[in-house]
């Protein structure tokens, strides 16, 4: 279905002054920022609509905008992105300043956002509403859904396209007959008290489930996904067995804007003919890479994000794991390796190697740098298979496969801080030395269990199986 995607909400300006702190102020124990710059962004519904807008989407944002400098500014902001259709609003432009430094806010100034009414939609806002392929509700509870004209269209276009709502506590309930409701755990938590469900235990997957069941009936909704954070998200029907979601690991430096790149994702793909249940798995990896990227201060206007089918694991995410790590200060390290039946000595040196930073890369060779390195019978398991059972391990968080003998290449494209190597290399110079230390890195040694190697696990496979009585060789060689 054509036509642009329609996001409706309140709509704020988020700024973040950004600088070093090193001193103490002499007056007061206080840190003392010497600013370097800030960085003006929009927030709240405006976020989603310039996030949608990224993903190469035809958007037009809708919100009750005031006539200050602050939306002014806002709409100087989105004007190169999307389209803005003002509703006539009486209060004053919500600005919210934060103070950054090494990656950490250390405090949030909030201005404006003072209360007035929101004026009739008017027929541009009618007119746009019929013209969606689908609508996005990022109600922020600052009033933007309370109008009952505004309540009237939105119904209708719930009737008509794909209409997912983002709820607030301080806002409006959804319309009857959305798509999909994106609440997070604690708006669930609180929402459902309405419909009787106790607010008691928060976190955990059945409350989770019981609470998205409750919603999607009380709601008249389809569908309500329960986010999760880093579990992800889960998807209830209103009634049978939910869908959950996990999302991949990822360093988390700053999570702030996650629900509106959730929310404008899954929209995005609902307009796109997806089932909901493929909506919320798209949405839970384009939120998995934006916060690995930095989440939202690491929103750039004018540059394009993500696209939503950034799955969030392997290669396509270790720029995003190697920023957010230095984003925060912290320290990359990398290892490599074959790493073809994953065993003891493998989990101990992996382990060892991330203690040494706060974040840890592994190359991987490829399927045919195997080969030429182990022989024709190798690998036993194909790359996709081996980079997959590397990702699984909390230690690791990220994979770089490489397709060279030695992982040269793919270190000068990382840069690692450290570069770990396990095995009986102690007091001799590794022939990736010089390169990691041309950039101001250091390689190292890890101890190695003695012992262990795939080698030797395919011996004893092949001698237990050829000690079986009847036994099929070619079997226990495959």
């Amino acid at each position: 279905m054509s036509g642009p995607l329609v996001v409706v909400g309140d709509a704020l300006l988020d700024v973040d002054v950004l600088g070093a702190v090193e001193r103490v102020a002499p007056d007061a124990p206080v840190p003392v920022l010497d600013v370097a710059e800030e960085r003006p962004r929009p927030g709240g519904a405006a976020l989603a609509a310039l996030l949608a807008a990224q993903d190469g989407r035809e958007v037009v944002l809708v919100a009750p905008l005031a006539d200050d400098a602050a939306a002014a500014r806002l709409r100087e902001l989105l004007a190169p992105h999307l389209r803005v259709v003002p509703v006539p609003w009486g209060g004053s432009t919500p600005v919210k300043t934060r103070v950054r430094s090494a990656g950490q806010s250390l405090v949030r100034l909030d201005t404006g956002g003072a209360d007035g009414p929101v004026g009739d939609p008017g027929p541009e806002v009618a007119r746009v509403l019929e013209s969606a392929s689908a609508v996005l509700v990022a109600d922020y509870g600052r009033g933007a859904t309370s109008s009952p004209a505004l309540r009237t269209l939105l119904a209708r276009a719930a009737a008509r396209v794909p209409l997912v709502w983002d709820p607030h506590p301080r806002g409006a309930s959804p319309v009857p007959g959305a798509r999909l409701c994106t609440p997070n755990g604690s708006e669930a938590a609180r929402a459902a008290v309405e419909f009787g469900v106790p607010a008691d235990v928060e976190g955990t997957v059945a409350a989770a489930s019981r609470r998205g069941e409750a919603l999607a009936r009380g709601w008249g909704a389809a569908a309500v996904s329960v986010t999760l954070g880093a579990r992800g998200a889960l998807l209830s029907f209103g009634e049978g067995a939910p869908l959950v979601v996990p999302a991949p690991f990822v360093p988390c430096a700053d999570p702030c804007g996650a629900g509106d790149r959730f929310a404008a994702a899954a929209a995005g793909l609902l307009a796109d003919g997806a089932l909901p249940s493929e909506a919320v798995t798209g949405a839970v990896a384009a939120a998995s890479a934006f916060v690995a990227a930095g989440g939202a201060s690491a929103v750039r206007v004018g540059a394009a994000a993500p696209p939503a089918s950034v799955a969030g694991t392997g290669s396509d995410r270790v720029a995003d794991v190697i920023a957010a790590t230095r984003a925060a200060g912290g320290t990359v390290v990398a290892t490599g390796g074959c790493f073809d039946l994953l065993h003891a000595g493998h989990v101990a040196t992996l382990e060892a190697a991330r203690a040494l930073g706060d974040c840890l890369v592994v190359c991987l060779n490829s399927d045919d740098s195997v080969r030429r390195l182990k022989g024709p019978e190798r690998p036993l398991q194909p790359q996709d298979d081996r980079r997959r059972v590397l990702e699984a391990l909390a230690c690791v968080d990220a994979v770089v496969v490489f397709d060279e003998d030695t992982p040269e290449a793919a270190l000068a494209g990382l840069r690692p801080d450290v570069w770990a190597k396990g095995g009986d290399y102690a007091g001799t110079e590794l022939p990736e030395s010089k390169l990691v230390q041309s950039w101001g890195g250091a390689a190292v040694v890890l101890p190695y269990l003695d012992g262990r190697s795939t080698t030797a696990l395919v011996r004893t496979a092949r001698d237990r199986g050829a000690a079986l009585p009847n036994s099929n060789s070619r079997f226990i060689d495959a």
